[in-house]
């Protein structure tokens, strides 16, 4: 059964709206707003990176700061608009002073992030930094496969990860800056009805990926 993006956005609020109201872990004492992620509910790609900072704080929205400019700068080199994808973080609120997202807040939001790639149904995943590349591909490094596409079996359907560095990353080296650009250039030839699309590697999905929205 197709389901209509109109219904997808009204579940995807309705996610929205749990995050608003969550207090599973320790970050929604500190933050301003939470950042559920914004984007098309039917999007065939999508943007997962670490977590909000100051600016999506402030704004509720992701990668709204300095790397999200890059962020907007990337896709625009090959073609995509923002509003043509979804991007989201592997956590909802931001952790203080932009401090690494702990386990026990992570495992806190997965179940919404779940739910909502269950939701949008995308073709391509690209995890932005090392905590979203260990939601699906555990015990990787993000500078030995960045740009290396997998298949990963993710709520019920096979999808392509593209592992990359952080966009913020980027902003602090020159030549993560130069890989990622070429990372993102890769994108376009791993969307539906390519001729040149990779045969890829198929990795089973993690047990810990099952878990249900609460």
């Amino acid at each position: 059964m197709v389901v209509r993006q109109q219904d997808k956005k009204e579940e995807l609020d309705n996610i929205a709206q749990q995050i608003n109201k969550c207090n599973q872990c320790r970050l929604y004492r500190q933050a301003l707003r939470a950042v559920p992620g914004s984007g098309d509910p039917d999007a065939k790609i999508i943007f997962i990176g670490e977590g909000p900072g100051y600016h999506e704080d402030q704004q509720g929205l992701p990668f709204v700061g300095a790397a999200g400019k890059l962020l907007d700068r990337l896709l625009q080199m090959i073609d995509l608009a923002r509003d043509a994808v979804w991007i989201g973080n592997v956590v909802k609120h931001r952790p203080p002073e932009n401090r690494e997202p702990l386990p026990e807040e992570i495992e806190a939001c997965q179940p919404f992030l779940n739910e909502q790639i269950k939701i949008i149904d995308p073709e391509i995943i690209v995890t932005l930094g090392r905590f979203s590349l260990e939601k699906f591909l555990p015990g990787e490094k993000i500078s030995r496969i960045h740009g290396q596409a997998r298949y990963v079996e993710f709520a019920g359907k096979k999808r392509i990860i593209i592992p990359m560095y952080h966009p913020a990353a980027a902003l602090r080296n020159g030549l993560i800056m130069e890989q990622i650009k070429k990372d993102f250039k890769k994108i376009p030839q791993f969307l539906s009805g390519r001729e040149d699309t990779p045969q890829l590697e198929e990795i089973n999905e993690p047990e810990e990926k099952q878990m249900k929205l609460f």
